[in-house]
Formats: C-alpha cells, structure tokens, sequence
C-alpha cells in the first residue's frame, strides 16, 4: 500500500483489517494458485503462539499430579489427622489407578501418536484449557478420596461393570488413534476418509465420524458409574458437550471436502447425534 505521511496508525491498521484473499495451507503451490503473473500476499498476525505438543502435555500432565495429591492426601486438603493416610474402599484405589492410566495414555499418545495438522495454536488456550482439565480433575479428586466418600450404591457389581465399560472404552480410543495416525504419513498434512481397519474396535467408523470423541465419552461414563460422583457427572456431561462441538465441525468438513464421504455416518452418536 501506499499511505500518505499525515496518516494515522489506526488507518494503516484499518487498511490490514479491510484486507480479503482466500486461506492458503503451507502445501499450497505458488504456480498451482488461481494468480496470474503477480500477486498479492496479506499476511495476518496470529499472536503470541505455543506448540500444541506443549498444551497437550502440560493440560495433561496437570490432572495426572494434581490427583495423586489428593490420593495421598497431602497436608492441608482435609483435616490433619487424615495426612497421608489411605481410604479404606478399595473402590478408591481402583478410580486412582483408572484415573492415572487415562492421562498416562494421553501423555504417550501425545508424544509417540498424535500428528497435529497444525503446529501451534494460541498462548492464551494453554491457560483455558488447564483452568478446565486441571479445576476438574481437583474437584473431582477432592470428593473421590475424602474420608466420608461412600462407594457406589451396587457394590462390587456396580464397580465392575464401571471397570469393563472404561477399559473397553480406553482400548477403543487408542486403537481410533492408532487408525487416524496411520492416515496420515510422517511430515505430511494429507487428508483422508477414515475407514474401519482390520481392528473390530474400529468399525464404529462405519457409523460414527469421530469414533474417538465416542470412546472418550464411554470412558468417562465408565469412571461416572464406578466412582458415583457428581463432579465426575459434570465434567462427562461438560466434556461430551464440547465434543460434540467438535465432532460436528469435523463431520461438516469431511462432508465438504469429500463427495463420496459415508453419509450413514453421524458426527458422535451412531444415529443419534
């Protein structure tokens, strides 16, 4: 642009502002853009950006210690004299070890799994989204390791149906993972119709967009059912609706971006939802 000396730095702004040109992906090829000879680039600043390995890991890492403090019931949570001592229900344990390996998986599967088809994303998410992982994981530990909890109104039955649903559920959103990744090469952004492997855990593709965000969800009902606590019922209830969010905004891409995309297909909830 060309601006005249007297111009303010709100109008040069405004100039940016007004800027309009279609999105282009890092694989784009310049000779493959609909341009002539020349062209013009607009550029716009993202902000301050963070990895998303970075907030993978620290919102994860976060529920995973903050948990086991209330597990061993560090000083100052509860009353002194329940300092570093252990609950009697062995239900407890179970729902610290359940608990544990849930955020283990997701550490590892941050690390050695996912591949992120964007590399960074906003600074301030890394704070929201450890308010929600971290406040939860708090809330819920605090009531599921008090010394006045008391177990799930149908014993060991109750407990162990929970248990078969949250591992069922566990195996199934990794074995999703493990399909999604090999989707996609190493260094490549590649897009493709996820399909059902020879895995049986993977064909609720065949009814469901994000078979992850489904397990995920099981899993969490699993761990509601086998702690019967509250705060656990909110952060399923909180986490499957903000899954759905996201499940739907994938289904709508792979639909518009795949004519031949499986329309028996919905976005979470096989016919449902």
């Amino acid at each position: 642009w060309q601006v005249e000396p007297n111009a303010t730095i709100g109008e040069i702004k405004s100039m940016f502002h007004k800027s309009q040109g279609k999105s282009l992906k890092d694989e784009d090829v310049l000779q493959h853009l609909p341009v002539g000879t020349t062209a013009t680039f607009y550029f716009r600043d993202l902000g301050a950006q963070i990895s998303w390995v970075t907030v993978f890991l620290t919102e994860y890492a976060g529920p995973l210690l903050i948990y086991l403090m209330f597990y061993f019931r560090v000083p100052f949570i509860y009353v002194p004299k329940y300092d570093f001592t252990t609950s009697k229900h062995w239900v407890v344990h179970l729902a610290c070890m359940c608990h544990s390996f849930h955020y283990v998986k997701r550490l590892l599967e941050t690390l050695f799994v996912h591949r992120f088809s964007h590399g960074t994303m906003p600074l301030r998410n890394i704070f929201k989204n450890c308010t929600y992982y971290w406040g939860f994981a708090a809330w819920m530990a605090y009531y599921i390791n008090h010394p006045l909890y008391t177990p799930p109104t149908y014993g060991e039955q109750q407990i162990r149906l929970a248990l078969t649903v949250f591992l069922f559920c566990q195996i199934g959103n990794f074995s999703i993972h493990i399909a999604l990744r090999n989707l996609r090469p190493p260094g490549s952004k590649t897009r493709k119709i996820p399909y059902p492997t020879k895995n049986p855990f993977t064909w609720i593709f065949l009814l469901v967009s994000c078979p992850n965000y489904t397990y995920e969800l099981g899993s969490w009902l699993g761990f509601t059912l086998m702690t019967q606590c509250l705060p656990v019922a909110a952060f399923t209830l909180v986490g499957f609706i903000q899954m759905t969010v996201w499940a739907k905004g994938k289904h709508r891409s792979y639909l518009k971006e795949f004519r031949d995309y499986p329309t028996l297909r919905s976005p979470i909830l096989p016919f449902i939802l």
